[in-house]
């Protein structure tokens, strides 16, 4: 039994990596610092406009998961939440690249594109909180399918197959933006991304869901009662309260990420160059995965997010020093590969540390009270868009220092916690 026990453990590794990394393929074709922030830029020449696609993919990303978080608690399985979270926002952008493909035929004369503009918009809006019903049942799966010694390793994987899947749509990109008309290009991109995003649902519902653990508790009461249970969590549990404070600076930090490419645009770096900069991205992602999965899985998930807390000062004081340079597309290469590196970090950080604090028994209310909680921060790239349009967007990266500096801070605090507790 202990044998076929293990098989299955051994399978739902696998699996769970594989769609992760189809995943990761996928969202490397529709990223909002690169190819989608290129395409916005395209449609508007409005930096708000480029902000406003990366809060809507957070705010999306995080508000679902209060509601999606009680009912998921309540219920006995957590993968029909994933079902329709997944395969809907496959359909989200297939429907981009339709549109896409029929604003291809609008007329120059008519620029910007209004209706293109606005349909984008109400469809990447769908796109991102569809994709929010998706968190809550997924690390409660991963949670009960993967051990906490492999967690990190199981991301790494996934970060790694993705990295590689990534490099290829790096490739497709800048060959798409260079031989086909441009909105032709965008529409084929978004068109792939959406069949990955098919095989990544596939492969997780083909991995199974284990038992919930007969332990699990129930949310007693309404939405209001499910409510103040998050402001109990938040007042009796100090990691927690302290993590969303991370959180909060670490959506500071981020608030930059945008504007990585206005910038580079502002030293002649083409819309053709996003395949050029999404692969360096990609393979600072790809190339960092075995130092993140070996720090976290060695050293423990705290010390990993300290590793990445300095990583995150990087990206934004190259920029300052290429900006003032006049520097060329190898010198943004060279950032954007370190912005891949800090993003892998950053998520397989922020999900193991979640994962490790939060209870068996409850790490879908967990789950889902701490990304509410943190949803504000999503709002943080359109204070960077005022602060490139109102004093310079040098502006925008030395406010990222500085958060990550005060991350660096918080960080210590959760550590003297830690020690205090065991």
């Amino acid at each position: 039994m202990p044998g076929r026990e293990g098989a299955t453990e051994r399978r739902r590794f696998r699996l769970i990596a594989a769609a992760g990394a189809s995943f990761q393929g996928g969202t490397a074709a529709v990223d909002s610092a690169t190819v989608v922030a290129s395409l916005v830029f395209y449609l508007t020449g409005s930096v708000f406009a480029v902000g406003a696609v990366t809060t809507i993919l957070r705010l999306g990303w995080l508000l679902p998961q209060l509601v999606v978080g009680y009912l998921a608690q309540r219920a006995d399985r957590r993968m029909p939440f994933y079902v329709f979270g997944a395969y809907g926002r496959a359909t989200c952008l297939a429907l981009i690249a339709v549109l896409l493909w029929w604003g291809s035929d609008w007329p120059l004369l008519d620029w910007p594109p209004v209706p293109l503009v606005v349909g984008f918009f109400v469809l990447w809006t769908a796109y991102a909180f569809i994709s929010g019903v998706v968190a809550v049942p997924y690390n409660d799966i991963v949670g009960r399918s993967i051990p906490s010694t492999s967690r990190s390793s199981m991301l790494a994987w996934r970060f790694f197959g993705g990295g590689l899947i990534a490099l290829i749509i790096a490739v497709f990109v800048r060959w798409s933006l260079d031989v086909i008309p441009i909105l032709m290009a965008y529409a084929l991109i978004f068109g792939v991304a959406s069949m990955l995003m098919i095989l990544s649902s596939s492969l997780f519902v083909s991995a199974g869901e284990p038992p919930v653990s007969p332990k699990a508790q129930k949310p007693a009461g309404n939405i209001r009662d499910f409510l103040r249970g998050g402001v109990e969590i938040l007042k009796s549990d100090s990691r927690f309260r302290l993590f969303v404070g991370f959180q909060w600076l670490g959506g500071a930090t981020l608030m930059a990420l945008p504007f990585y490419f206005v910038a580079a645009s502002q030293n002649d770096v083409a819309a053709a160059d996003v395949g050029v900069l999404l692969g360096a991205q990609t393979i600072g992602s790809l190339t960092s995965n075995p130092l993140w999965g070996r720090i976290g899985d060695k050293t423990g998930k705290l010390r990993l997010l300290q590793a990445v807390a300095i990583v995150r000062t990087i990206p934004p004081l190259l920029v300052l020093v290429f900006l003032a340079a006049d520097a060329s597309l190898p010198a943004f290469a060279a950032i954007f590969f370190m912005v891949g590196a800090m993003m892998n970090g950053v998520t397989i950080g922020y999900l193991g540390y979640l994962m490790e604090i939060s209870p068996d028994d409850r790490r879908p209310v967990y789950s889902a009270y701490f990304n509410v909680m943190a949803s504000p921060a999503a709002l943080l790239p359109l204070l960077g868009a005022a602060l490139v349009s109102m004093i310079s967007i040098e502006a925008v990266f030395v406010a990222a220092i500085l958060a990550a500096v005060w991350q660096m801070a918080l960080l210590r605090r959760i550590g003297e916690v830690e020690k205090l507790i065991q």
